[in-house]
């Protein structure tokens, strides 16, 4: 079987298209194979992290197991804090 080709035309009239080329040009030529292959598993694998997250929020949402740490009495900001904070919007 003969190796599959893949053709990337990307149209730089995109912001999108324009950065990922971009990108894909500052790695060297000999590793951008590699490359789009560790990116899309890369890709698989986070949002196969991202659906067994939100299943599992959604699991303890169902049977009540966050309900504690929502309803736990929360602390106060020092004033110091909210002051720090105050000041840093300002500048």
């Amino acid at each position: 079987m003969s190796r599959p080709v893949f053709s990337f035309r990307p149209n730089v009239k995109k912001p999108e298209h324009e950065k990922a080329w971009k990108i894909l040009m500052d790695v060297p030529a000999g590793q951008r194979n590699q490359y789009l292959v560790d990116v899309i598993l890369e890709k698989e694998e986070r949002e196969t992290l991202r659906q067994l997250i939100q299943e599992t929020v959604r699991e303890e949402l169902k049977s009540g197991g966050m309900e504690q740490s929502a309803t736990q009495e929360r602390e106060e900001i020092p004033n110091q804090m909210l002051d720090f904070l105050f000041q840093m919007e300002q500048e």
